[in-house]
């Protein structure tokens, strides 16, 4: 997805396709890279798909206090405790309802709106650690399910980033625009559609 994207970005956006760029990957599975000139220099994900960020099943960064827990405390082997992080967590385990950010969104109960707001948060908490990698940020990129088809998540992350100077044009957004800063934004926010499966 990262390597489509930093392809992409010459094109759609040349203006900050050479500069700092954080470009958050949000889907069933989700994650955010930090790119400065095009290339990679940190990401979210660690040395498997359970760290950085909260997922739809998966439950992001975590103690691995928590591990040992859920085996001496819980009584858990370690596929259970395997089957419990990869499956049952995340959105999912947050909200008690889904895993899937439309029906999170559709949901009364205030679990749905608590794990979205979680998920909101993470990643604002996550774009501080990434803009400190890269020295300063440039640009806010969205892509994936979620990032490239939920306004309001949208809405509730740029919220986030308030103190990066990032200012939502909320009709760009409705309207999912590749660009989608305010006039007055000190960084620029784009939509960009991604295509792991043709980088695959």
């Amino acid at each position: 997805s990262y390597e489509y994207i930093a392809k992409r970005l010459p094109q759609v956006a040349p203006e900050i396709a050479g500069g700092r760029v954080i470009v958050a990957h949000l889907g069933s599975g989700a994650s955010m890279c930090a790119m400065k000139g095009g290339k990679s220099v940190e990401s979210t994900m660690g040395f498997t798909a359970l760290d950085g960020l909260a997922m739809g099943t998966r439950p992001g960064q975590l103690d691995p206090g928590v591990v040992l827990y859920l085996i001496a405390e819980k009584g858990m082997s370690a596929d259970e405790a395997q089957r419990l992080l990869y499956h049952e967590c995340g959105l999912k385990g947050l909200s008690g309802v889904s895993n899937d950010v439309r029906e999170l969104q559709a949901s009364p109960d205030p679990q749905a709106r608590f794990a979205l707001d979680y998920f909101a948060y993470r990643i604002g908490l996550q774009a501080g650690l990434l803009a400190a990698a890269l020295g300063g940020v440039d640009a806010f990129v969205f892509t994936a399910g979620i990032g490239e088809n939920s306004p309001s998540m949208r809405a509730r992350i740029v919220e986030r980033l308030a103190w990066l100077g990032a200012v939502l044009d909320p009709e760009a957004n409705a309207d999912g625009r590749a660009s989608i800063a305010a006039a007055g934004s000190r960084l620029s926010i784009y939509v960009v559609p991604t295509d792991e499966e043709l980088m695959i």
